[in-house]
């Protein structure tokens, strides 16, 4: 009995050993560097949806990014009965080359997959965002050398003035519509932040009417300190009431926001339209862009001003006034500068009409 309790007992040790040697191997192998690529480049794996851990690896292999799948599942396998068990998550990787099982693994487990970066411009159109998604190869971030094209079918045109410009982050997958549901949240969380501390006695009683005059201050200048200035200025028409009178809004009414190609006509400012403030009282129809983050904010806390009037400067940006004579001398300035200007170079610059 105690010759048979021996035995037992050696086998015990043996298979002891033997387990923790194919432990030590395996682990081993786990940690060791990966395979390496000739050039140095890193190898790109997409991990789908719901991807299983045989799935995972075969992908893997097949890029080069491990040597041996079944070696992956083992591994991950011993280490789910010693209790660590990732989860890996779906998304576009870059693998640097020669990188570990190891590393993957928690490359995979961090989701830290490729991003994108979505950059849409304040100012445009709701047709011009869209086809700005639909059509642009958007670059990775971080100097990854990839670029992406967002995926699924294309959208209707959301309302005008729905959508706030920025940069948006996407992965691989990502489509147009998940970009512009994004954008539409965006600007009502903006709202939601922006309504409740907004000046006391605006003429605005919405947030959809302040999207609305924030979209006329968005194409009014280009100037990012003017913002608070030109919404003043709109404001006080407003509260007159005196009308808005907006060279942007007679182009929207005849083109729906893309550019004329030639400076306004006086037949176009005198064609009546539903957006056109030379004609109406108040506010246009509708927006006639998606304003930014900071129109939004100018129009719901203005600069404290008492213009009424502006002019292009020759700067760039604006000169205001609050009577008519500082205006009209305003605008003989911008009329000197104009002669100038147009001496230099006639046949390159037209000249702009005064803000009246």
């Amino acid at each position: 009995m105690g010759k048979l309790i021996g035995i037992l007992f050696s086998l015990v040790i043996v298979a002891a050993v033997a387990a923790g040697a194919g432990w030590f191997w395996i682990n081993s192998s786990f940690t060791a560097d990966g395979p390496a690529t000739t050039d140095g480049k890193p190898r790109v794996v997409m991990i789908e949806r719901g991807s299983t851990t045989q799935a995972i690896a075969t992908k893997l292999k097949e890029v080069g990014a491990i040597a041996d799948d079944g070696l992956f599942r083992l591994a991950l396998r011993v280490r789910e009965i010693l209790g660590d068990k990732p989860v890996m998550k779906a998304g576009e990787y870059e693998i640097v080359s020669g990188a570990s099982m190891e590393a993957i693994v928690k490359e995979l487990s961090d989701g830290k997959a490729l991003q994108y970066a979505v950059i849409v411009p304040e100012g445009l159109t709701s047709q011009m965002i869209l086809s700005l998604l639909v059509d642009r190869e958007w670059k990775a971030t971080g100097g990854a050398q990839h670029t992406y094209r967002l995926a699924g079918p294309v959208p209707a045109v959301p309302a005008e003035g729905v959508l706030l410009p920025g940069d948006y982050a996407v992965t691989r997958g990502d489509t147009v519509e998940s970009v512009i549901n994004r954008m539409i949240k965006a600007q009502q969380d903006l709202l939601a932040e922006l309504w409740p501390n907004r000046q006391p006695g605006l003429p605005v009683r919405t947030p959809e009417e302040a999207v609305n005059l924030a979209s006329i201050v968005e194409n009014e200048t280009g100037v990012p300190h003017e913002r608070p200035q030109v919404a003043s200025l709109f404001i006080n028409r407003l509260n007159k009431p005196m009308r808005l009178q907006s060279d942007p809004t007679i182009v929207y009414g005849i083109t729906r926001g893309v550019p004329l190609g030639h400076g306004l006509r006086v037949s176009e400012i005198a064609q009546k339209t539903e957006w056109n403030t030379y004609q109406i009282d108040g506010l246009p129809k509708t927006p006639i862009c998606n304003p930014g983050r900071e129109s939004i904010k100018a129009v719901l806390n203005p600069a404290q001003t008492n213009y009424i009037y502006f002019v292009a400067d020759g700067s760039g940006g604006h000169a205001f006034a609050e009577t008519l004579g500082e205006h009209n001398a305003n605008v003989s300035k911008w009329r000197e500068i104009e002669k100038q200007r147009d001496a230099k170079q006639p046949a390159a610059v037209q000249g702009a009409k005064p803000k009246p």
